[in-house]
């Protein structure tokens, strides 16, 4: 069983639909983009949920409230409603321990300081403290702007405490005294910049970035502009251009890869990747075809010589 699952995660991203005809025939296909045509109705779509932006009024208070409106939700839902990240180590290879370590040149005794920004309640922290039962070589800061999401992190890593720091950081804040400057290997931000408003994230990223060491990497997956989830949103849910509101009162913006190029090479970053991750995902049974697409990106602070 195992291996099976091994094999599985090599063939991630390498099933490509090159007969329209076989398109029901697995569950997903990888690098179908939208034809022209696709697009075109994407725009449709949008120019309609344009018809009814939210309220103003509506607008300010969710702005005001951010962390609030997550307090909610992880209230409700606890640890259930997200799945652990298991696909990180192939989207994100460098987070390899022990690659890691030999790439980065480091002593037997050293550790790979990372930050997990915008944790929640640890579906990328924990399979990250997993790999210490492999390595031992890694130690976690993990932040949310959520007290509840970090309550509910701190009961489930009791048995690598020593090795993660959870605590409670508004990354578009003030930059936080708990983590050195110059000091993190990694920063991850898996959908987490997507989570806060457009005119706060700048200052999200120059923070972030004064926590890399010179040589350190920020590691990025988000959501690109025409996702399904964008064109699904209707009436009175669109704040601004690519930015929502969902149902629950939280929010999600849709990114352009030239967007988050702006944003860290702004904070001084040097990108390294930047690339549309296209999925078509099928429902067999219903038959119905949903055009997935995200955004990954690589950025490295220049090292000092």
């Amino acid at each position: 069983m195992k291996g099976s699952m091994c094999e599985r995660r090599r063939q991630f991203g390498s099933r490509f639909l090159r007969d329209e005809s076989k398109v029901f025939e697995h569950n997903a296909w990888d690098d179908v983009e939208l034809s022209s045509e696709q697009q075109e109705e994407a725009r449709k779509q949008i120019a309609v949920q344009k018809e009814a932006y939210v309220s103003p009024q509506q607008a300010e208070y969710l702005l005001r409230n951010v962390s609030q409106q997550w307090d909610m939700f992880y209230k409700t839902h606890g640890s259930k409603f997200f799945m652990n990240r298991n696909w990180l180590f192939t989207d994100f290879p460098e987070l390899n321990v022990n690659n890691l370590v030999s790439n980065l040149d480091y002593e037997s005794d050293k550790l790979v300081h990372v930050l997990d920004a915008g944790c929640g309640v640890g579906n990328t922290t924990i399979p990250l403290l997993q790999t210490l039962e492999r390595s031992g070589k890694l130690y976690l800061y993990a932040c949310d702007y959520s007290q509840k999401a970090i309550d509910i992190l701190k009961e489930s890593i009791v048995q690598w405490s020593e090795n993660c720091k959870p605590f409670v950081w508004d990354i578009t804040s003030r930059i936080t005294s708990v983590i050195p400057m110059d000091s993190l290997d990694f920063v991850l931000c898996v959908y987490v910049l997507s989570a806060l408003p457009p005119a706060k994230q700048q200052q999200a990223v120059n923070n972030l970035a004064k926590l890399l060491k010179p040589g350190g990497s920020v590691l990025l997956k988000d959501y690109a502009q025409f996702d399904m989830t964008q064109l699904r949103f209707k009436k009175n849910r669109l704040i601004d251009d690519n930015f929502y509101r969902r149902g629950d009162g939280t929010l999600v913006y849709f990114f352009s890869q030239d967007e988050l190029d702006g944003l860290f090479m702004n904070a001084g970053l040097k990108r390294e990747t930047n690339l549309l991750v296209r999925r078509l995902i099928v429902n067999r049974a219903k038959r119905i075809k949903m055009y997935r697409i995200w955004v990954q990106c690589k950025y490295v602070k220049v090292l000092l010589f």
